[in-house]
C-alpha cells in the first residue's frame, strides 16, 4: 500500500478535496518523513509540525469549498517572507529578522488550501549553487554526499525528493530551481518574467533592476503533472507587484503537431556520453508522444550565457559586495571572488551596452519560437557535481556554476524553462540524476509542462528508485 507521503501532489489533493484522507492524516504522514529522513539531509531548517497540524484540523473543520491544493502538506524557502518566521537568507546577523506579513506568493498558496510544515534551507544570500550557511550548515542529497543538493534551492530539492510534503517553494535567478530540480532528480517549471507576484514585506531596499527582471518564484516536485495543479493558484494577481502579468496559467491551443527546436550545443565543457543518452531519451520520448523534434543551432547561446552573467554579476558588485563584505562567511565572499575573476565586472557603458543587446538577444528566440515554441537542450554538459564544488578552485566552478548556460539563457530573456528528470548517471560512488531543459515561448510554461508529461509518461519518474535506495 502506497504511504500517503509517497503520493503526488495531484493523487493526494483527489483524496483531501473528496474528504477520503482528511486534511490532518496527510500533513501528519508528511511531517512523520520529515521526522525520519531530515536529520540526516537538513532540508528542512524550521520545523513547522505544530502550526501545520493546527491548520489541517481547522480545513478538515470548514464547510463549503475546498480549495485546489486543501490539505496539502509544502515547504517554503527560507529567503522569502512567511509572517512571524525569519527569513534569514542564510545570513547570520539576520537569523532573527522576522517577516512581518505573508509574501503574495505564500499568501496565495494558503488561501488555496496548501500547510506549510517547514522552511527549507538556502546558501548565504542564496548566491551559491551549493547550499550551505553559517546558521544551519550543510543540505545533503538523498542520492547520497556524492552529489550536491544543488542551490540555491537545494533544501527544498532535497525535502520534496526524499517525500517530505509534496511541493517545496523555491526561486530562480540564473537556476537556483533548476539546479536542485536536476540534482535531486525533481521536476519544475522556472516560470517566465511577471509570471508570480513578486514582494517581501520585510524587504528594506528594492533589488536591482537586472535581479528584478531574472528572478521569479516556483515549485518543485515529484511529478510535472503535480505544476498544472499548483502553479495556476500560485499566479494570482498581487498589487505588490507592480509589474505582474495577469494571464491565465493555460495559454490558446496551438494547431497541429507542436515543433520542438533541440540543440545538443554546450559550451566550456562536452558533452558527456551519459547525459547525452538521456537528452536522446528525451528526444525520442517526444517523437512518441507526438511533437515534431528537429535539431538546429541556438542562437548566441554563448554569448547569452556569458553577457547574463557578467551583467548580473556588476550589477551584484555595486548593490551587494557591501553587504557580503559586513555580513558574509568567508566561504560566500571566496565564492565572489572566484566568480569575479572568472566572470569580471564590466564598467557602466558596456553594462548599458550589454542590456541594450538582451533586447536584440531575446527577439531571436522570440522569433525562432514562434515557429519552434518548445527547444529541448542539455541542462549540464555533465553529471551533477559534488558537494562544495564551487568553493574548489577555477576547476570547481567551471564543474558547477560554469554549466549554467542554458539555465542562464532562460532567466536572461524572461523565457520559462522547465527540467525533468531523464535518467541516472552511473559512478563507482553511487548514481546522479540527469535533468534536461525544455525552454519554452514567452509566458507558455502550460506547453512546457505538458511536454514534461509527455516525458515521464514514456521515461518515469525517480522517486521510487529513490526510496528504494533511502530504505
Amino acid at each position: 500500500m502506497t504511504s500517503l507521503w509517497q503520493r503526488n501532489a495531484s493523487e493526494l489533493a483527489t483524496l483531501t478535496r473528496s474528504g477520503e484522507v482528511s486534511a490532518e492524516a496527510a500533513v501528519r504522514a508528511a511531517i512523520e518523513r520529515m521526522r525520519a529522513v531530515n536529520p540526516s539531509l537538513n532540508a528542512v531548517v524550521t520545523d513547522l509540525s505544530e502550526s501545520a497540524i493546527a491548520r489541517a484540523r481547522a480545513l478538515d473543520a470548514q464547510k463549503g469549498p475546498k480549495g485546489p491544493l486543501h490539505g496539502l502538506p509544502i515547504t517554503i524557502k527560507i529567503n522569502i517572507d512567511q509572517k512571524g518566521e525569519a527569513s534569514s537568507n542564510g545570513v547570520l546577523a539576520f537569523k532573527d529578522a522576522r517577516a512581518p506579513g505573508d509574501a503574495p506568493l505564500v499568501k496565495n498558496l494558503l488561501d488555496a488550501g496548501a500547510v506549510v510544515i517547514g522552511r527549507t534551507n538556502v546558501p548565504e544570500f542564496s548566491r551559491r549553487c551549493e547550499t550551505d550557511n553559517p546558521i544551519y550548515g550543510q543540505t545533503w542529497n538523498p542520492w547520497g554526499r556524492h552529489v550536491s543538493a544543488g542551490g540555491s534551492s537545494g533544501g527544498a530539492g532535497s525535502a520534496v525528493a526524499a517525500g517530505i510534503g509534496v511541493l517545496a517553494h523555491g526561486n530562480d535567478i540564473g537556476g537556483s530551481l533548476r539546479f536542485p530540480a536536476a540534482g535531486n532528480g525533481v521536476v519544475t517549471v522556472k516560470p517566465g518574467l511577471g509570471r508570480v507576484p513578486v514582494y517581501n514585506p520585510s524587504a528594506k531596499v528594492e533589488r536591482g533592476l537586472l535581479a528584478q527582471q531574472m528572478s521569479v518564484q516556483g515549485l518543485l516536485a515529484r511529478s510535472a503533472r503535480d505544476l498544472h495543479l499548483a502553479m495556476p493558484p500560485m499566479i494570482a494577481a498581487d498589487a505588490h507587484d507592480p509589474f505582474h502579468v495577469p494571464l491565465p496559467w493555460r495559454g490558446p491551443a496551438l494547431e497541429g503537431p507542436i515543433k520542438v527546436g533541440f540543440s545538443r550545443a554546450v559550451v566550456d565543457l562536452p558533452l558527456d556520453p551519459q547525459v547525452e543518452k538521456a537528452l536522446l531519451a528525451t528526444r525520442d520520448a517526444l517523437v512518441d508522444a507526438g511533437y515534431v523534434v528537429e535539431e538546429i543551432e541556438p542562437p548566441s547561446l554563448a554569448e547569452i550565457a556569458r553577457e547574463g552573467r557578467t551583467a548580473l554579476m556588476t550589477e551584484s558588485y555595486h548593490l551587494m559586495s557591501e553587504d557580503i563584505a559586513k555580513y558574509g562567511s568567508p566561504a560566500i565572499a571566496a565564492v565572489f571572488e572566484g566568480n569575479y575573476r572568472r566572470t569580471p565586472r564590466v564598467e557602466m557603458a558596456e553594462y548599458l551596452q550589454m542590456l541594450a543587446r538582451r533586447t536584440q538577444y531575446a527577439r531571436q528566440w522570440s522569433l525562432l519560437m514562434a515557429e519552434y515554441p518548445l527547444f529541448l537542450s542539455p541542462f549540464f554538459a555533465q553529471p551533477f557535481y559534488a558537494p562544495g564544488r564551487d568553493i574548489q578552485g577555477e576547476q570547481g566552478l567551471r564543474e558547477s556554476i560554469g554549466q549554467s548556460n542554458w539555465s542562464m539563457l532562460g532567466n536572461y530573456l524572461g523565457l520559462p524553462a522547465g527540467t525533468v528528470p531523464a535518467g541516472l548517471s552511473q559512478h563507482p560512488e553511487g548514481p546522479k540524476p540527469i535533468g534536461v531543459q525544455i525552454l519554452g515561448a514567452r509566458w507558455r510554461e502550460d506547453l512546457v509542462v505538458d511536454a514534461m508529461i509527455a516525458v515521464e509518461d514514456r521515461l518515469g519518474t525517480l522517486s521510487a528508485q529513490l526510496w528504494a535506495r533511502m530504505g
